[in-house]
Protein backbone atom coordinates (compact mmCIF):
# COMPACT_ATOMS: atom_id res chain seq x y z
CA UNK A 1 0.00 0.00 0.00
CA UNK A 2 1.15 3.27 -0.42
CA UNK A 3 2.15 5.21 2.27
CA UNK A 4 1.58 8.23 4.80
CA UNK A 5 3.55 10.19 6.53
CA UNK A 6 3.02 8.89 10.21
CA UNK A 7 3.99 12.43 11.94
CA UNK A 8 0.85 14.15 9.70
CA UNK A 9 -1.44 10.91 11.36
CA UNK A 10 -1.30 12.85 14.71
CA UNK A 11 -2.20 16.06 13.63
CA UNK A 12 -5.93 16.89 14.48
CA UNK A 13 -8.90 17.93 11.90
CA UNK A 14 -7.95 21.43 10.56
CA UNK A 15 -10.64 23.82 10.72
CA UNK A 16 -12.54 24.77 7.36
CA UNK A 17 -12.51 28.89 6.82
CA UNK A 18 -11.21 29.48 4.05
CA UNK A 19 -9.73 28.30 0.40
CA UNK A 20 -6.66 27.20 0.84
CA UNK A 21 -6.86 27.57 5.17
CA UNK A 22 -5.58 24.18 6.96
CA UNK A 23 -6.23 21.68 3.44
CA UNK A 24 -2.71 20.24 2.27
CA UNK A 25 -2.77 18.70 -1.24
CA UNK A 26 -2.36 14.63 -1.47
CA UNK A 27 1.35 14.94 -1.55
CA UNK A 28 1.51 17.57 1.23
CA UNK A 29 -0.60 15.37 3.43
CA UNK A 30 1.91 12.49 2.91
CA UNK A 31 -0.47 10.58 0.28
CA UNK A 32 1.36 9.72 -2.55
CA UNK A 33 0.67 7.63 -5.79
CA UNK A 34 2.68 5.98 -8.16
CA UNK A 35 5.91 5.50 -9.11
CA UNK A 36 6.88 8.76 -11.09
CA UNK A 37 7.90 11.92 -9.80
CA UNK A 38 5.58 15.14 -9.85
CA UNK A 39 6.96 18.12 -11.64
CA UNK A 40 8.13 20.91 -9.35
CA UNK A 41 4.24 22.48 -9.44
CA UNK A 42 2.51 19.34 -9.66
CA UNK A 43 -0.43 20.69 -11.81
CA UNK A 44 -0.55 21.29 -15.44
CA UNK A 45 1.44 24.33 -15.48
CA UNK A 46 4.23 22.28 -15.28
CA UNK A 47 3.99 21.46 -19.17
CA UNK A 48 6.27 24.54 -20.20
CA UNK A 49 3.73 27.64 -21.95
CA UNK A 50 0.64 25.61 -20.18
CA UNK A 51 -1.55 28.77 -19.14
CA UNK A 52 -4.59 29.08 -16.41
CA UNK A 53 -7.03 31.03 -15.49
CA UNK A 54 -9.83 30.85 -12.89
CA UNK A 55 -12.72 32.50 -12.33
CA UNK A 56 -15.14 32.03 -9.47
CA UNK A 57 -18.56 34.07 -9.38
CA UNK A 58 -19.04 35.77 -6.04
CA UNK A 59 -20.72 33.32 -3.82
CA UNK A 60 -23.73 33.11 -1.48
CA UNK A 61 -25.97 30.26 -1.00
CA UNK A 62 -27.19 29.94 -4.36
CA UNK A 63 -24.40 30.84 -6.47
CA UNK A 64 -21.29 28.62 -6.35
CA UNK A 65 -20.38 28.03 -9.82
CA UNK A 66 -17.62 29.57 -12.14
CA UNK A 67 -15.24 29.06 -15.14
CA UNK A 68 -11.69 27.48 -15.69
CA UNK A 69 -9.68 28.05 -18.93
CA UNK A 70 -6.29 26.57 -19.97
CA UNK A 71 -4.67 27.43 -22.70
CA UNK A 72 -2.11 25.24 -24.51
CA UNK A 73 0.43 28.09 -25.21
CA UNK A 74 0.82 31.86 -25.18
CA UNK A 75 0.48 32.57 -28.66
CA UNK A 76 -2.30 33.12 -31.06
CA UNK A 77 -4.02 29.22 -30.84
CA UNK A 78 -5.46 29.53 -33.74
CA UNK A 79 -2.73 30.62 -36.04
CA UNK A 80 -0.87 27.56 -33.96
CA UNK A 81 -3.31 24.77 -33.24
CA UNK A 82 -2.16 22.08 -31.60
CA UNK A 83 -2.49 18.21 -32.26
CA UNK A 84 -4.93 17.21 -29.87
CA UNK A 85 -7.12 13.90 -28.61
CA UNK A 86 -10.45 13.50 -27.13
CA UNK A 87 -12.43 10.28 -25.48
CA UNK A 88 -16.07 10.09 -24.84
CA UNK A 89 -15.32 7.44 -22.28
CA UNK A 90 -19.15 8.68 -20.90
CA UNK A 91 -21.11 10.70 -22.78
CA UNK A 92 -23.98 11.79 -20.97
CA UNK A 93 -22.83 15.37 -21.17
CA UNK A 94 -21.92 18.24 -23.22
CA UNK A 95 -18.34 18.84 -24.88
CA UNK A 96 -18.32 21.59 -27.22
CA UNK A 97 -16.11 21.44 -30.07
CA UNK A 98 -15.50 17.65 -29.68
CA UNK A 99 -16.43 16.37 -32.86
CA UNK A 100 -14.05 18.85 -34.94
CA UNK A 101 -11.24 17.76 -32.46
CA UNK A 102 -12.11 14.37 -33.32
CA UNK A 103 -11.96 14.99 -37.13
CA UNK A 104 -9.11 17.01 -37.75
CA UNK A 105 -7.37 16.30 -34.45
CA UNK A 106 -6.35 20.06 -33.02
CA UNK A 107 -7.42 22.44 -31.09
CA UNK A 108 -7.50 25.93 -31.99
CA UNK A 109 -8.59 27.92 -29.34
CA UNK A 110 -8.35 28.24 -25.05
CA UNK A 111 -10.17 25.23 -23.32
CA UNK A 112 -13.03 26.06 -21.19
CA UNK A 113 -15.06 24.49 -18.69
CA UNK A 114 -17.68 25.58 -16.37
CA UNK A 115 -21.14 24.20 -15.72
CA UNK A 116 -23.75 22.36 -17.71
CA UNK A 117 -26.19 25.33 -18.20
CA UNK A 118 -23.45 28.13 -18.85
CA UNK A 119 -21.53 25.88 -21.36
CA UNK A 120 -22.91 29.00 -24.47
CA UNK A 121 -21.79 31.28 -22.67
CA UNK A 122 -18.05 30.17 -22.54
CA UNK A 123 -18.04 29.10 -26.20
CA UNK A 124 -18.90 32.68 -26.92
CA UNK A 125 -16.23 34.08 -24.61
CA UNK A 126 -13.72 31.90 -26.52
CA UNK A 127 -15.28 32.98 -29.75
CA UNK A 128 -14.93 36.68 -29.05
CA UNK A 129 -11.28 35.87 -27.47
CA UNK A 130 -10.01 34.24 -30.39
CA UNK A 131 -12.09 36.67 -32.99
CA UNK A 132 -9.95 39.64 -30.97
CA UNK A 133 -6.19 38.45 -31.64
CA UNK A 134 -3.71 39.97 -33.77
CA UNK A 135 -3.68 38.30 -37.22
CA UNK A 136 -6.72 36.54 -36.81
CA UNK A 137 -8.73 39.62 -38.47
CA UNK A 138 -9.88 37.25 -41.72
CA UNK A 139 -11.12 34.54 -39.50
CA UNK A 140 -14.69 33.22 -40.63
CA UNK A 141 -14.44 30.16 -38.14
CA UNK A 142 -13.31 29.32 -35.25
CA UNK A 143 -13.81 25.77 -33.26
CA UNK A 144 -14.56 26.48 -29.28
CA UNK A 145 -13.99 23.89 -26.74
CA UNK A 146 -16.03 23.78 -23.66
CA UNK A 147 -16.31 20.84 -21.28
CA UNK A 148 -18.99 20.97 -18.42
CA UNK A 149 -20.34 19.22 -15.39
CA UNK A 150 -23.45 19.98 -13.48
CA UNK A 151 -23.01 21.52 -9.94
CA UNK A 152 -27.06 22.17 -9.70
CA UNK A 153 -26.72 20.61 -5.63
CA UNK A 154 -24.72 23.98 -4.71
CA UNK A 155 -25.19 26.76 -7.63
CA UNK A 156 -28.79 27.30 -8.80
CA UNK A 157 -27.91 26.19 -12.39
CA UNK A 158 -31.14 27.33 -14.09
CA UNK A 159 -30.23 31.12 -13.18
CA UNK A 160 -27.53 30.54 -15.88
CA UNK A 161 -25.27 32.94 -13.27
CA UNK A 162 -21.96 32.98 -15.52
CA UNK A 163 -21.74 35.45 -18.24
CA UNK A 164 -19.79 35.82 -21.20
CA UNK A 165 -17.64 38.42 -19.77
CA UNK A 166 -16.76 36.04 -16.71
CA UNK A 167 -15.63 33.40 -19.17
CA UNK A 168 -13.01 36.18 -21.30
CA UNK A 169 -11.76 37.13 -18.03
CA UNK A 170 -11.30 33.07 -17.35
CA UNK A 171 -9.07 33.51 -20.31
CA UNK A 172 -7.12 36.62 -20.03
CA UNK A 173 -6.06 35.87 -16.81
CA UNK A 174 -4.85 32.92 -17.84
CA UNK A 175 -0.77 32.31 -16.70
CA UNK A 176 1.92 30.15 -15.79
CA UNK A 177 2.88 28.95 -12.31
CA UNK A 178 1.16 27.45 -9.53
CA UNK A 179 -2.90 26.59 -10.13
CA UNK A 180 -5.55 26.94 -7.52
CA UNK A 181 -7.48 23.71 -6.66
CA UNK A 182 -10.95 22.64 -4.64
CA UNK A 183 -14.00 24.92 -4.75
CA UNK A 184 -12.22 27.45 -7.47
CA UNK A 185 -13.50 28.17 -10.77
CA UNK A 186 -15.22 25.45 -13.14
CA UNK A 187 -15.02 23.23 -9.54
CA UNK A 188 -16.61 25.95 -7.65
CA UNK A 189 -20.19 23.97 -6.98
CA UNK A 190 -19.05 20.18 -8.32
CA UNK A 191 -19.15 17.41 -5.62
CA UNK A 192 -17.62 14.15 -5.86
CA UNK A 193 -18.31 10.34 -3.92
CA UNK A 194 -20.34 12.85 -1.67
CA UNK A 195 -18.05 14.99 -0.76
CA UNK A 196 -16.87 18.65 -1.76
CA UNK A 197 -14.16 18.27 -4.37
CA UNK A 198 -13.54 20.84 -7.54
CA UNK A 199 -10.89 21.58 -9.48
CA UNK A 200 -7.73 19.62 -8.97
CA UNK A 201 -3.90 19.52 -10.98
CA UNK A 202 -0.91 16.99 -10.85
CA UNK A 203 1.81 16.31 -13.01
CA UNK A 204 4.84 13.96 -13.74
CA UNK A 205 8.38 14.31 -15.33
CA UNK A 206 9.49 11.21 -17.03
CA UNK A 207 13.23 9.98 -16.32
CA UNK A 208 15.64 10.58 -19.46
CA UNK A 209 15.83 7.28 -19.79
CA UNK A 210 12.29 7.24 -20.27
CA UNK A 211 12.34 10.38 -22.80
CA UNK A 212 12.41 13.03 -20.05
CA UNK A 213 8.70 14.77 -20.79
CA UNK A 214 6.55 16.47 -18.84
CA UNK A 215 2.68 15.19 -18.45
CA UNK A 216 -0.07 17.78 -16.71
CA UNK A 217 -3.32 17.21 -15.85
CA UNK A 218 -6.37 19.21 -14.30
CA UNK A 219 -9.80 17.45 -13.73
CA UNK A 220 -13.07 19.15 -12.80
CA UNK A 221 -14.28 16.42 -10.78
CA UNK A 222 -17.62 16.06 -10.17
CA UNK A 223 -19.24 12.26 -10.11
CA UNK A 224 -19.88 9.41 -7.65
CA UNK A 225 -18.45 5.52 -6.89
CA UNK A 226 -16.75 4.09 -4.03
CA UNK A 227 -14.48 6.53 -2.94
CA UNK A 228 -10.81 4.69 -2.91
CA UNK A 229 -7.24 6.59 -1.88
CA UNK A 230 -3.92 4.83 -2.42
CA UNK A 231 -5.64 1.13 -2.80
CA UNK A 232 -7.81 1.77 0.35
CA UNK A 233 -11.83 1.45 -0.08
CA UNK A 234 -12.29 5.51 2.22
CA UNK A 235 -15.74 5.54 1.26
CA UNK A 236 -16.50 2.29 2.62
CA UNK A 237 -15.02 3.06 5.84
CA UNK A 238 -16.62 5.94 6.40
CA UNK A 239 -19.98 4.50 5.49
CA UNK A 240 -20.38 7.21 2.33
CA UNK A 241 -20.73 5.55 -1.04
CA UNK A 242 -22.96 4.86 -3.77
CA UNK A 243 -25.31 1.70 -3.65
CA UNK A 244 -24.48 1.38 -0.18
CA UNK A 245 -28.61 0.51 0.58
CA UNK A 246 -28.91 -0.28 -3.40
CA UNK A 247 -31.03 2.35 -3.71
CA UNK A 248 -30.60 5.39 -1.73
CA UNK A 249 -31.28 9.09 -1.74
CA UNK A 250 -27.82 9.36 -3.01
CA UNK A 251 -27.17 8.57 -7.18
CA UNK A 252 -23.81 7.81 -8.64
CA UNK A 253 -24.51 10.12 -11.44
CA UNK A 254 -21.86 13.22 -12.23
CA UNK A 255 -19.32 13.83 -14.30
CA UNK A 256 -15.51 14.39 -15.07
CA UNK A 257 -13.76 16.37 -17.56
CA UNK A 258 -10.00 15.39 -17.92
CA UNK A 259 -7.42 18.10 -19.69
CA UNK A 260 -4.20 16.41 -20.03
CA UNK A 261 -1.13 18.38 -21.75
CA UNK A 262 2.86 16.90 -22.71
CA UNK A 263 5.51 18.61 -24.38
CA UNK A 264 6.25 14.85 -25.70
CA UNK A 265 5.79 15.23 -29.77
CA UNK A 266 2.68 13.25 -29.95
CA UNK A 267 0.38 12.48 -33.05
CA UNK A 268 -3.22 13.54 -32.51
CA UNK A 269 -3.75 9.14 -32.78
CA UNK A 270 -1.53 9.02 -30.06
CA UNK A 271 -2.77 11.73 -27.74
CA UNK A 272 -6.19 10.15 -28.22
CA UNK A 273 -4.80 6.99 -26.88
CA UNK A 274 -3.20 8.97 -23.58
CA UNK A 275 -6.14 10.57 -23.32
CA UNK A 276 -8.48 6.87 -23.12
CA UNK A 277 -5.27 5.97 -20.34
CA UNK A 278 -6.71 8.53 -17.87
CA UNK A 279 -9.56 7.05 -17.39
CA UNK A 280 -7.77 4.42 -15.40
CA UNK A 281 -6.29 7.19 -13.26
CA UNK A 282 -10.47 7.85 -12.34
CA UNK A 283 -11.04 4.29 -11.87
CA UNK A 284 -8.20 4.10 -9.20
CA UNK A 285 -10.24 6.51 -7.60
CA UNK A 286 -13.49 3.90 -7.46
CA UNK A 287 -15.45 5.79 -9.97
CA UNK A 288 -18.90 3.89 -10.99
CA UNK A 289 -18.47 5.78 -14.78
CA UNK A 290 -22.46 5.52 -14.50
CA UNK A 291 -24.92 6.10 -16.65
CA UNK A 292 -25.69 9.86 -15.71
CA UNK A 293 -21.97 10.49 -15.52
CA UNK A 294 -20.26 12.30 -18.18
CA UNK A 295 -16.83 11.39 -18.36
CA UNK A 296 -14.34 13.35 -20.93
CA UNK A 297 -10.91 13.22 -21.41
CA UNK A 298 -8.77 15.98 -23.90
CA UNK A 299 -4.94 15.68 -24.60
CA UNK A 300 -2.27 18.09 -26.30
CA UNK A 301 0.62 17.98 -26.85
CA UNK A 302 2.96 21.76 -26.77
CA UNK A 303 5.83 20.42 -28.47
CA UNK A 304 6.74 22.80 -31.04
CA UNK A 305 7.87 20.01 -33.66
CA UNK A 306 4.18 19.10 -33.87
CA UNK A 307 2.61 22.36 -33.49
CA UNK A 308 0.56 22.92 -36.61
CA UNK A 309 1.59 27.13 -37.56
CA UNK A 310 -0.41 28.87 -40.24
CA UNK A 311 3.21 27.63 -41.92
CA UNK A 312 3.28 24.16 -42.02
CA UNK A 313 -0.15 24.36 -42.88
CA UNK A 314 0.13 25.94 -46.36
CA UNK A 315 1.49 22.60 -47.44
CA UNK A 316 3.50 19.34 -46.99
CA UNK A 317 5.09 19.47 -43.48
CA UNK A 318 7.78 17.31 -41.73
CA UNK A 319 6.45 17.01 -38.10
CA UNK A 320 8.29 14.73 -35.44
CA UNK A 321 6.52 11.72 -33.91
CA UNK A 322 7.19 9.96 -31.20
CA UNK A 323 6.81 6.11 -31.84
CA UNK A 324 4.65 4.08 -30.19
CA UNK A 325 7.40 1.57 -28.76
CA UNK A 326 8.26 4.71 -26.64
CA UNK A 327 4.39 5.62 -25.52
CA UNK A 328 4.14 3.57 -22.45
CA UNK A 329 5.49 5.81 -19.90
CA UNK A 330 3.75 8.43 -20.73
CA UNK A 331 0.46 6.24 -19.98
CA UNK A 332 1.83 5.60 -16.95
CA UNK A 333 2.56 9.15 -16.24
CA UNK A 334 -1.29 10.12 -17.44
CA UNK A 335 -3.17 7.80 -15.04
CA UNK A 336 -0.80 8.77 -11.68
CA UNK A 337 -1.55 12.23 -12.33
CA UNK A 338 -5.27 12.03 -12.98
CA UNK A 339 -5.26 9.94 -9.89
CA UNK A 340 -3.67 12.73 -7.69
CA UNK A 341 -5.11 15.31 -9.58
CA UNK A 342 -8.64 13.81 -8.14
CA UNK A 343 -7.29 13.49 -4.49
CA UNK A 344 -6.22 17.12 -5.05
CA UNK A 345 -9.38 18.46 -5.81
CA UNK A 346 -11.05 16.81 -2.60
CA UNK A 347 -7.87 17.16 -0.29
CA UNK A 348 -8.29 20.97 -1.25
CA UNK A 349 -12.06 21.42 -1.21
CA UNK A 350 -13.87 23.22 1.77
CA UNK A 351 -17.74 22.42 2.80
CA UNK A 352 -19.96 24.31 0.99
CA UNK A 353 -23.57 25.44 1.74
CA UNK A 354 -25.67 25.77 -1.55
CA UNK A 355 -28.71 26.19 -3.23
CA UNK A 356 -30.34 22.49 -2.34
CA UNK A 357 -28.24 21.67 0.01
CA UNK A 358 -24.55 21.27 1.85
CA UNK A 359 -21.45 19.46 0.30
CA UNK A 360 -19.06 18.56 3.27
CA UNK A 361 -15.37 18.26 2.64
CA UNK A 362 -13.39 15.03 3.13
CA UNK A 363 -12.68 14.80 6.84
CA UNK A 364 -8.70 14.68 6.58
CA UNK A 365 -8.61 13.67 9.85
CA UNK A 366 -10.38 10.28 9.58
CA UNK A 367 -9.17 9.50 6.61
CA UNK A 368 -5.86 9.83 6.94
CA UNK A 369 -5.28 7.47 9.65
CA UNK A 370 -7.36 5.43 7.81
CA UNK A 371 -3.91 5.24 5.08
CA UNK A 372 -1.44 4.25 7.51
CA UNK A 373 0.88 1.75 5.95
CA UNK A 374 0.82 -1.39 7.94
CA UNK A 375 3.59 -3.75 8.83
Amino acid sequence: MRCVLALLLLLPAVPIQAETDGRPRAREAGVTVGILQPGPLNAITDVKGVKVGQVTLPRSRDVNTGVTAILPHGGNLFQDKVPAGFVAYNAFGKFMGSTQVVELGEVETPILLTNTLNVAEAAAAAVEWTLAQPGNEEVRSVNAVVGETNDGLLNDIRARHVSIADARRAIETAATGPVEEGAIGAGAGTVAFGFKAGIGTASRILPASLGGWTIGVLVQANYGGVLTIAGVPVGVKLGRYDYRQQVEDRKADGSVVIVIATDAPLSDRNLRRVAERAFAGIARTGSSFSNGSGDYALAFSTAQAVRRTSERRKGVANVEDLPNDDISPIFQATIEATEEAVLNALFKARTIEGHRGTAQALPLDKVLPMLETKP
